[in-house]
């Protein structure tokens, strides 16, 4: 593990290789499992304020259960709070292009300039998850490993893009650009000590 910033990041993140490969997967991750996107509690009331300005980018589909169940909802098994599903399948913010791609209807409506708002934290760090523990008072990063992903893995595998370099964005707009540069000079460091062993 590396310790950053008072963070526990999983030597994962610099050892695994990771590219998203929309034209394979489709966007999977936005219409499997059995929960929404996890929010954080300012982004549960972002969605109320934003939602106007979102709803035409949406489907028709994640407009009605959006309305029938909320914004965002709060699940019980995990007590946090994420984004509403589709007859407990895709998101509801979810929408398809015409080239069959899932696409973030919020992020669409970012794209547009409707909104200030990207997309959940949690779906630009994909598929890095952070774990809060309140017992410690520190977050832990770690890398989710997903079947419907392996084809990302084999992209990153073969274009050498590391987790953590694939989810760069991400990193430095949930925690700063020091954050990144620190991370990048650990993962600089554990290569060089690696390649000094080999």
């Amino acid at each position: 593990m590396i310790w950053i910033e008072g963070r526990l990041v999983s030597d994962a993140l610099v050892e695994e290789y990771f590219a998203c490969q929309l034209s394979v997967c489709k966007g999977a991750c936005c219409w499997e499992g059995d929960l929404g996107a996890p929010l954080e509690a300012a982004e549960a009331a972002t969605l109320d304020a934003i939602y106007e300005q979102v709803r035409p980018f949406l489907s028709p589909a994640g407009i009605a259960a959006i309305e029938q169940q909320g914004r965002y909802v709060r699940y019980e098994e995990t007590e946090d709070y994420g984004t509403p599903l589709i007859d407990g399948g895709p998101c509801a913010y979810m929408v398809l292009g015409a080239d069959g791609i899932a696409q973030c209807g919020i992020e669409r409506a970012y794209q547009a300039g409707a909104t200030d708002f990207q997309k959940p934290i949690s779906c630009h760090l994909y598929p890095v998850r952070v774990t809060y523990h309140p017992e410690t008072g520190f977050e832990a990063l770690n890398y989710h490993q997903w079947e419907i992903c392996s084809a990302a893995c084999r992209r990153g595998e073969a274009e050498k893009i590391p987790v953590y370099r694939f989810v760069r964005e991400a990193l430095v707009r949930k925690y700063g650009q020091e954050f990144y540069d620190a991370l990048e000079g650990a993962a600089n460091f554990l290569q060089t000590r690696k390649s000094e062993k080999t």
